[in-house]
């Protein structure tokens, strides 16, 4: 056995070890028989749970057998959502983003209300109230909702009232169309103090490129001198040929019906806050195109009012009681005050406008049946006037009380202006006036920059004996004469106090330098 190694041991049992495993895996091979398949895909599933747990780094692990057949590939289960780190919710309905579908030109916006979807016809001849009232009506329950006026249409309106105070906020009213008044005497009763009325709402727009047509004519030529009062003109304004005053311009018609003495204004707004006129034409109004009662805040801009310079009464923009208001880039023509500041009225301004024909822009008439006035803070600047009766006035009634204070008028150029500058405290727009001694009392009138051609007088400063005119100051005022065949007069003072800061043209040596002697002490009736 020398030549017997240790080597060839070790192969002969090697090879009884493994004809001894083979024998023992041929009998397990007899006793499970068919079950071996079913067993093999219970190890693969848990080979794969476990593969799970331990992550990647199992497929370098010592366990595995590098010779073992991979199992033919089949259809992957469905594996569960591992219970650690499960993904977040989704947020609920009304926070998942959609994609907006585009909108539907046919479809109605709940915030407009177009007049024509409630009745109106827009022919020009139908009565469209109602219809505008029915539109009104819906529009008014709806925060920042239309009224939708539109154009190529001509709407017939009886007087209305667009009314708050239970109406949403700022509510627009889109005018685009044409708005026109009756012509005949029925709808009016016996007499209206206005046709488009607005009352009591907060933040009202009404802007757009339509027009308000008050067919005025049929009131102009009904109108008599008593119905009508025309400014007192006769004492500084003389025709050349001393003739009296034209009578009405427009004779009374047979074939037109009576209208009520009583005339309507066009459009007024009354009890309201942050009020906004813009782009609309108002024309032709019985009587005032635009008034604002008892508002605050109001802002009209690139308005135009359009109507004949001898309608009688025809004020473009009247103010009573009425305070932060801004005129601007408007353009007024009418038979009266271009721009009327009355009663009540504080923080106007007033600039960028264009006015002619008209009697100017004025303070009053106040005071009248000896009432209290009081205005202050007005400032009107930056104003072209052409072929007006007066430019920037102020005109108070004997027997009134209170005061007017701190006006400012500055760079407005006049052309063919009868009475370019103009106080009066002796106003009377009747056949005669009772003389009083009580008066509205001025003070801290300014002028400045003023500058143009007159035909008939450059200043008329008329002041109260009792309460003169004081601190009434004038700088770069060149007014010149148009000298085509009118009567001209020098410029006149009476009892008016203040200060030359500048040498006009022509001289104003009528103006009393300082304060009177006797200076009015305000009493209680004077205080504001």
């Amino acid at each position: 056995m020398r030549g017997f190694s240790f080597k060839n041991m070790s192969f002969l049992l090697l090879m009884v070890l493994l004809m001894w495993c083979f024998h023992i895996e041929t009998c397990n091979a007899r006793r499970v028989g068919s079950h071996w398949r079913k067993n093999q895909a219970i190890a693969s599933s848990l080979s794969k749970k476990k593969a799970k747990a331990h992550g990647s780094s199992h497929h370098n692990s010592h366990g595995s057998n590098p010779k073992q057949k991979a199992p033919s590939p089949k259809p992957a289960m469905p594996t569960p959502t591992p219970s650690p780190l499960p993904s977040p919710p989704l947020p609920p309905p009304a926070a998942t983003p959609i994609e907006t579908p585009p909108p539907d030109q046919n479809a109605p916006d709940s915030t407009v209300f177009n007049v024509l979807g409630f009745g109106a016809k827009g022919d020009g001849s139908t009565d469209d109230t109602k219809a505008f009232e029915a539109a009104w009506a819906a529009a008014c329950k709806v925060e920042a909702s239309v009224v939708n006026v539109p154009p190529d249409y001509v709407f017939h309106v009886g007087p209305i009232s667009f009314s708050g105070p239970y109406c949403q906020h700022n509510i627009v009213f889109q005018l685009d169309g044409t708005i026109i008044a009756p012509t005949s005497s029925g709808p009016w009763g016996s007499g209206l103090l206005q046709w488009l009325q607005f009352t009591k709402l907060v933040g009202l727009t009404i802007k757009g490129s339509g027009t308000i047509d008050g067919n005025g004519a049929v009131w102009w030529q009904s109108a008599s001198d008593e119905d009508d009062p025309l400014d007192d003109q006769s004492k500084y304004i003389i025709p050349i040929n001393a003739t009296a005053l034209p009578k009405s311009p427009f004779p009374v018609s047979s074939s037109l019906a009576k209208m009520p003495s009583v005339k309507p204004t066009a459009l007024r707004f009354y009890g309201s806050f942050n009020v906004t006129v813009t782009g609309i034409t108002i024309k032709n109004s019985p009587q005032c195109h635009l008034k604002f009662d008892n508002c605050i805040g109001v802002s009209v801009y690139n308005l135009t009012v359009s109507s004949p310079g001898n309608s009688p009464n025809t004020d473009g923009i009247h103010l009573q009681n009425s305070k932060d208001v801004l005129i601007r880039s408007s353009n007024l023509a009418c038979g009266d005050d271009c721009v009327s500041i009355q009663t009540g009225c504080t923080n106007v301004y007033i600039h960028n406008v264009n006015c002619g024909p008209g009697h100017g822009i004025s303070i009053g008439g106040l005071g009248k049946d000896n009432t209290k006035a009081c205005v202050s803070n007005i400032t009107v600047r930056d104003i072209v006037m052409h072929n007006t009766m007066n430019g920037v006035r102020i005109k108070t009634w004997q027997g009134g009380s209170g005061s007017v204070k701190n006006v400012q008028f500055s760079n407005i150029q006049v052309s063919e202006v009868q009475v370019p500058i103009v106080i009066d405290q002796y106003y009377c727009d009747k056949r005669s006036c009772r003389n009083q001694t009580e008066a509205v009392a001025l003070s801290g009138i300014n002028y400045a920059n003023i500058r143009g051609t007159y035909t008939v007088k450059p200043v008329h400063f008329s002041c109260s004996d009792n309460a003169p005119c004081t601190e009434v100051t004038l700088m770069n005022i060149q007014l010149k004469p148009q000298q085509e065949g009118y009567h001209m007069y020098d410029p006149f003072c009476w009892q008016t106090f203040g200060q030359l800061y500048t040498p006009t043209v022509p001289p104003l040596d009528c103006l009393q330098i300082g304060k009177p002697a006797n200076n009015h002490i305000q009493g209680d009736d004077d205080v504001c």
